[in-house]
Parts: structure tokens; sequence; C-alpha cells
């Protein structure tokens, strides 16, 4: 007897997807826990329900072509508090704004980030590099060969997301033509 066959395989599946730090394909856990890929899902299946079953503040979901755990949605007003703290580590609200443009927008250079922005953007895009969530995918053809940036699988998996299809519609958070027109009015006239 081996040490993995005294582990049961829901413990195992747990263990793994609790500890990942991106999203396992399910090819992957039949391989590990050497079971056929068929039973994979249905193994991830049970292991949600135990989650829901001793009220745990994990879920599990699919997500960037595999599985992993996330935080259950009632727990964000804490984690949001969490998140202010000494401990936790945060995205300033700057590389946000230049993670949407990014998002939204890809590929794009930094000069083109900065225009939306109207402001200099560069560290922003350093920081998000450093931090994984976006990715340089290619260069002008410009004098200079600047780079251009998309965002990479692990922006994905933090958003919970298969694809960019999946992002919200931009159209629901911009304001109707007429009210641009009057703030773009408002800031001539100073």
């Amino acid at each position: 007897m081996t040490e993995t066959d005294s582990v049961d395989p829901l413990a195992a599946l747990e263990a793994i997807l609790f500890v990942t730090e991106a999203p396992v394909p399910p090819s992957e856990l039949a391989e590990v826990l050497e079971i056929p890929a068929g039973e994979v899902e249905e193994l991830v299946e049970h292991l949600a329900k135990r989650l829901v079953e001793r009220d745990s503040g994990l879920t599990v979901r699919k997500s960037g072509g595999g599985y992993r755990m996330y935080s259950r949605a009632d727990t964000y007003p804490y984690l949001e508090r969490f998140s202010t703290s000494a401990t936790a580590r945060r995205v300033s609200p700057a590389a946000l704004e230049v993670l949407s443009v990014i998002a939204y927008r890809q590929p794009v250079a930094r000069s083109q980030i900065s225009d939306i922005r109207g402001v200099d953007s560069d560290s922003s895009v350093r920081s998000l590099e450093r931090l994984g969530l976006i990715t340089e995918v290619g260069r002008l053809s410009v004098p200079g060969n600047p780079a251009i940036y998309g965002t990479s699988e692990l922006f994905l998996e933090k958003m919970g997301i298969n694809s960019l299809s999946e992002l919200p519609p931009l159209a629901d958070h911009v304001p109707p033509s007429e009210i641009v027109e009057t703030l773009e009015a408002t800031f001539k006239d100073e």
C-alpha cells in the first residue's frame, strides 16, 4: 500500500485546489489523482456540494480552463475589509484603471493607455506586468517598436472567467452621449 492509497481522492482534490495558484485542468487532476478523466467533474461536483454542506467560505469554480477554489460571494464584504489591512497586497486604483483599459482595448501600447487616461501610466503598467496580470503580446510597427500589452491567463483566473468575452459590456458603464458632451463643454470653458 502506497501513501496515495490511504488518502480519499476527494480530500486530495480539495488540498490540490486549495494550494494551487492557477486553475488546474481536468486532465491534470485525473493524472495526479490517478482516476479516469471522466470522473474528475463528478468529484469536483461532490467537493462543491461538501463545501456548501459545511457552510465553507470557499467554493469551487471552473475558470481559465481548469478548476480552482474561490471565496464565496457573500464573504466579499469581509474580504474587502481585509484588503485594506497591512497584511493584504493591493493593486492601486491607478493600476486598476490601467488594467481596465488593457482588458477592454488590448492589444494596446503604453502611450495609448496614457492617452486614454490622460496621465502617465508607465508605473502602473510595470506593476501589473510584475504581478503577472498583463503581458507583452507584441510590438507596434512604428519607430521605436513600442511594446503592446494584453491581459494574461492569471488575469482571467483572478477574474473568475474563461475568456475576455465574459467581461461585462463596457457600454453598461459609459454615460449617455449627451452627458459626455455636457461634461466636455464644461471642461472646454475653463
